[in-house]
């Protein structure tokens, strides 16, 4: 017989989750570039984008210049179609999506996977500093940053690799717990406030005019805390955990673009239900590995299309709602 023993069994997991965790890791080095030093308070120059619009008319858009500034969420990793190699950047993302409908005058589109806010006064491979793509013109700025700061794909990576030593328990939130009893993912969050604060500010300086959003990050796992081992590969009780977590990057992102005069676009809201753990048919987001084009934990085609319908809401109120 081929049983296996008491001991086969949390190798075998501990080999699924170091799968797991490399294919994660993969992925970020396959959207994250390896940007050279450079010092905050670049130049001014062009950025990279894709044109939607072109003065196409439209009662919402016209005359409207819109940058879109962003990590891996906002990009849209192999979501098909690419069109920027080195910022794993598709035409279906939601800056793409939102200046089509708004059929805006110009579109750029300088978002780029594995960004933080560094990435902002820094080239990225290939990617200018994003900043850059500002001009004192531009109408309409969205801005989604800071999951890379606080560590997102690390923090996947290390609690799909210490679930193995605790399947019904909480391994990667007691890993996180500081020797003070303090939550290191929370204080990474705070350690991040200032960090969109300073972008939020350049953004205003280089465009004084510009109404500016802050798009928030989507629902990625079960809001009612249940678990989905092993296609999500953590452990019952850190699904919860990084549910919390996700919802205190949020509302850091909320509290600082009020302070900051922009605008909070919930993404998170309008995703639940269609977390990794639901089935392909109904998930926006796709699991550690997954079934639809799109990076592992992020979000397909039709997550990104929840993400653009949620800043066109935004957009059709009044400025500053």
């Amino acid at each position: 017989m081929n049983r296996r023993t008491r001991h086969d069994r949390p190798a075998s997991i501990r080999r699924r989750a170091t799968a797991v965790a490399a294919a994660v890791s993969g992925c970020a080095l396959v959207v994250a570039s390896a940007a050279p030093v450079a010092a905050h308070g670049g130049g001014h120059g062009g950025g990279h984008g894709g044109g939607h619009g072109g003065g196409q008319g439209g009662s919402h858009g016209k005359g409207t210049d819109y940058v879109a500034l962003g990590d891996s969420y906002t990009s849209g990793p192999l979501i098909p179609k690419q069109v920027d190699a080195n910022c794993a950047r598709s035409d279906r993302n939601y800056p793409s999506l939102v200046a089509a409908e708004r059929k805006v005058s110009t579109f750029k589109d300088v978002s780029c996977g594995g960004a933080t806010t560094e990435h902002m006064w820094k080239a990225q491979g290939t990617n200018p500093p994003q900043l850059n793509a500002l001009q004192r013109g531009t109408d309409l700025v969205t801005v989604q940053i800071g999951g890379n700061d606080m560590g997102f794909g690390s923090i996947i990576a290390t609690c799909a690799q210490l679930s193995a030593q605790d399947l019904k328990g909480n391994p990667c939130q007691r890993h996180f717990r500081t020797p003070s009893g303090a939550d290191q993912l929370t204080l990474n969050i705070l350690d991040t406030a200032p960090k969109v604060a300073a972008v939020l500010r350049a953004v205003h300086a280089r465009a004084p005019h510009a109404r500016v959003l802050v798009v928030g990050y989507p629902d990625l796992l079960p809001e009612d805390g249940s678990g989905c081992y092993p296609s999500v590969p953590f452990a019952a009780k850190d699904f919860p955990y990084l549910r919390d977590t996700g919802k205190r990057l949020n509302l850091m992102m909320r509290v600082v673009a009020k302070l900051n005069h922009a605008e909070y676009v919930d993404t998170y809201g309008p995703t639940i239900g269609h977390d990794m753990c639901k089935e392909p048919a109904v998930r926006w987001i796709e699991p550690l590995q997954p079934a639809s084009p799109a990076a592992p934990a992020h979000p397909n085609a039709k997550g990104e299309a929840a993400m653009a319908g949620a800043v066109l809401k935004q957009l059709r109120k009044g400025h500053g709602r």
